[in-house]
């Protein structure tokens, strides 16, 4: 995956065809190539994991967390109801399926964005207001976000 392996960094803006397929960004492919899970994300995005990095936190959320309490088990369903695994295409396209591209309010324009263990698919005018509105309090922010980072 271009510089750092594993980590996915950047925003590409690719368009969702009539089939609601778009091509993965290039620098992507390499680590979502033997398959990705997509699922709903925060904030009405969708969040795409490898399919190893999906199953490593099923198995962290399993051993961590207990199904006898109830907010454990809406989080369960709301997360694992929407996931969808799939495998890109020669040409690397993905389908997002219908439930999550009306989730995510996605229309033609997408921003296709790295954050870290995974990707993020955001409708482009949605992601361009949230970052407008986020980069701004960020930069008025006065403490450390992140202790001893920024």
């Amino acid at each position: 995956m271009g510089v750092v392996s594993g980590m996915f960094l950047g925003t590409f803006e690719p368009k969702l065809d009539a089939k609601g397929r778009f091509i993965l960004p290039s620098r992507f492919r390499d680590d979502l190539q033997a398959g990705l899970v997509m699922t709903r994300g925060k904030e009405h995005c969708v969040d795409v994991f490898s399919a190893s990095e999906f199953e490593s936190m099923r198995q962290k959320l399993v051993a961590r967390s207990s199904e006898s309490s109830k907010i454990t088990r809406g989080s369960y369903r709301v997360f694992f109801s929407g996931a969808n695994p799939q495998i890109p295409d020669k040409q690397g396209r993905v389908v997002v399926p219908q439930n999550l591209r009306h989730y995510a309010m996605l229309d033609k324009e997408l921003a296709v964005i790295g954050a870290g263990d995974r990707v993020e698919i955001w409708d482009l005018a949605r992601w361009n207001a949230y970052l407008d509105e986020y980069e701004a309090s960020f930069a008025d922010e006065e403490s450390d976000i992140v202790p001893g980072l920024f």
